[in-house]
């Protein structure tokens, strides 16, 4: 079955002729009727049977954002989107009387998030994303959770007179897809009348782990402020380790750094038709994220960076977020990427790429010695651009390949 709103009617059409599909229901202004053909002409449940399909066939492939390569195509099966959908509702106590806003693409895990809302029969609220429609669809349908990214959040409190709408039925904001520095989330938690939690996963496996609500109201007043840069602990459903080249885990004491491995029934089954990239993913039911992270000594994980994202610059390895989280304390700054580019001296130099926040300015100076007040002098961008957007994924997550492809032609070597 295949449904479509009446704007896609003629690509529905078109495709008709060439996909073998039971039913195609249209909804809209110009419906067909189609859906109450469907019940006009269904069956009793006499001649009914029960699916043959097992919780561990194939159900969905969802694609990466191809945030660090090509765009991969990862099969889930029933049981593994089922425990994700699990993972995520107990993570963020979801309740029937919920109503959610779904801000994202109508396709990848956006839909994924709101589909544990349906599962509660909670309404859902489809916008495309406007901060100022954003703030008066809060308010006009009463809202309680809504997925956010850093930018997102920080258009909404950059709303004129953003004090003055109604966004009291908030419960819980979600946010993810990507690090949102720790001056984001402070300044979120004070501007919105809710709780905050962070969801840290990746399309292979779901979301793997959760700053929960608590954990933003102790580091707000005080206790442990610093795992509001952490994204938490393992979820519900999943085990999660870091580990060293040993494939051991790295001892918990918060500097000892290593990979992001997880064992979880929401892990995907493997790469559509890549058997040596799965088989180089997923070693002994434990699935490789590529990302690099510390963790203390309660379990929570500190990402320190892509493995693909790392910039060594003579001999020394910086790790990008932490610069764009220290850019990140300059006032004007509304989204930043670091990326390593060719330099003869060191090898690779540290570049930020930089959108500011509308009616804001900042030299490039600025932003570098904003920078060095929080960094390490070698850590310190050597060079920053400002650019109205950056590249991103349907996802929401910055592109840093296409950043860097400016810079790495095909006579040079990237480190």
């Amino acid at each position: 079955m295949v449904i479509a709103a009446d704007e896609f009617l003629e690509q529905q059409q078109a495709l008709q002729a060439s996909c073998d599909v039971g039913a195609w229901l249209s909804f809209g202004a110009a419906s067909d009727g189609s859906y109450e053909e469907l019940i006009a002409g269904a069956t009793d449940d006499a001649n009914t049977h029960a699916s043959d399909i097992g919780d561990d066939d194939p159900l969905l492939i969802l694609y990466t954002g191809g945030t660090t390569g090509d765009s991969k195509g990862a099969l889930h099966s029933h049981r593994s989107f089922f425990m994700g959908m699990v993972n995520q509702t107990i993570a963020e106590r979801i309740v029937p009387n919920d109503v959610y806003m779904l801000t994202g693409q109508m396709f990848h895990i956006p839909v994924a998030l709101a589909m544990n809302y349906m599962a509660h029969g909670c309404p859902l609220v489809l916008i495309n994303f406007d901060a100022e429609k954003a703030l008066n669809v809060i308010a006009a349908e009463k809202l309680s959770a809504f997925l956010g990214i850093t930018t997102m959040l920080n258009w909404m409190m950059a709303v004129d007179r953003f004090d003055s709408y109604d966004i009291s039925s908030l419960r819980n904001i979600q946010y993810g897809g990507g690090p949102m520095p720790a001056t984001v989330v402070k300044a979120a938690l004070e501007a919105f009348p809710c709780t905050l939690i962070q969801g840290y996963g990746q399309t292979e496996g779901m979301t793997m782990t959760f700053l929960s609500q608590e954990d933003h109201h102790n580091a707000i007043h005080g206790q442990r402020p610093e795992r509001l840069g952490s994204c938490g602990r393992e979820g519900f459903v999943t085990t999660v380790r870091i580990v060293g080249d040993d494939a051991k885990p790295v001892a918990r004491d918060g500097r000892t750094m290593g990979e992001i491995v997880v064992r979880s029934d929401a892990n995907m089954l493997g790469y559509w038709r890549k058997p040596e990239l799965t088989a180089d993913t997923i070693r002994d039911g434990w699935m490789r994220t590529g990302d690099l992270a510390t963790w203390d000594e309660d379990g929570y994980i500190f990402i320190v960076d892509r493995a693909k994202d790392m910039i060594i610059s003579g001999g020394e390895n910086i790790y990008s977020t932490q610069v764009e989280a220290a850019i990140h304390k300059h006032d004007a700054v509304l989204e930043v990427a670091v990326i390593g580019v060719p330099d003869d001296e060191w090898g690779e130099a540290v570049k930020a790429v930089v959108v500011l926040k509308p009616g804001h300015s900042a030299s490039e100076q600025a932003i570098i010695d904003t920078a060095r007040q929080h960094l390490a002098s070698y850590q310190k961008p050597r060079s920053v651009d400002f650019v109205e957007s950056l590249p991103k994924a349907p996802t929401g997550k910055i592109l840093k390949r296409e950043l860097r492809k400016q810079h790495w032609n095909s006579g040079l070597r990237q480190v």
